[in-house]
């Protein structure tokens, strides 16, 4: 599989369980809600660890044109983790758990909508289909790798 088209997957994902997440925010109880929330924190923080880790540094060198988007991905990851780390540390009963949650999935949302539409197709095209199913190859590879805190991800401390 390409680096773009797992990033599409993963992307994929992530939004069926925002769906989900919307649907018991106010229904579920705070079990559902918290678990809910702990597998978006560890898809998300695997996801951000592949594409800070192999598929950004391969962008911004093989393709400079993306560096500004490369750029600014790296920071919204980085509020994303702090996030993410303040949901890992809340109870699913306090007041801001929905709000904080909320807040993550319309942020995720609009990254995703920017890495999808704007760049991927600059980075499709330069990098080609070759060093795409490359880089994927790595990227699925080092899944394993990911860490489970959102705050050692190299945007956590950017």
């Amino acid at each position: 599989m390409d680096a773009i088209v797992l990033l599409k997957e993963d992307h994929k994902t992530v939004e069926k369980m925002f769906k989900e997440f919307e649907k018991i925010k106010d229904s579920g109880t705070a079990r559902q809600r918290k678990a809910l929330v702990d597998k978006i924190r560890k898809e998300l923080t695997t996801h951000a660890f592949i594409e800070e880790t192999i598929f950004y540094p391969a962008a911004r060198e093989e393709v400079p044109e993306t560096d500004d988007h490369v750029l600014e991905s790296v920071e919204e990851h980085h509020v994303m983790a702090w996030l993410l780390s303040e949901l890992s540390n809340l109870s699913a009963t306090e007041e801001t758990f929905n709000a904080k949650a909320t807040v993550l999935i319309e942020n995720t949302r609009h990254h995703v909508e920017e890495e999808e539409k704007e760049w991927f197709p600059e980075v499709r095209k330069a990098l080609g289909r070759n060093r795409l199913l490359e880089l994927g190859e790595q990227m699925a590879a080092a899944k394993k790798k990911a860490p489970s805190d959102p705050l050692a991800l190299i945007s956590a401390h950017k």
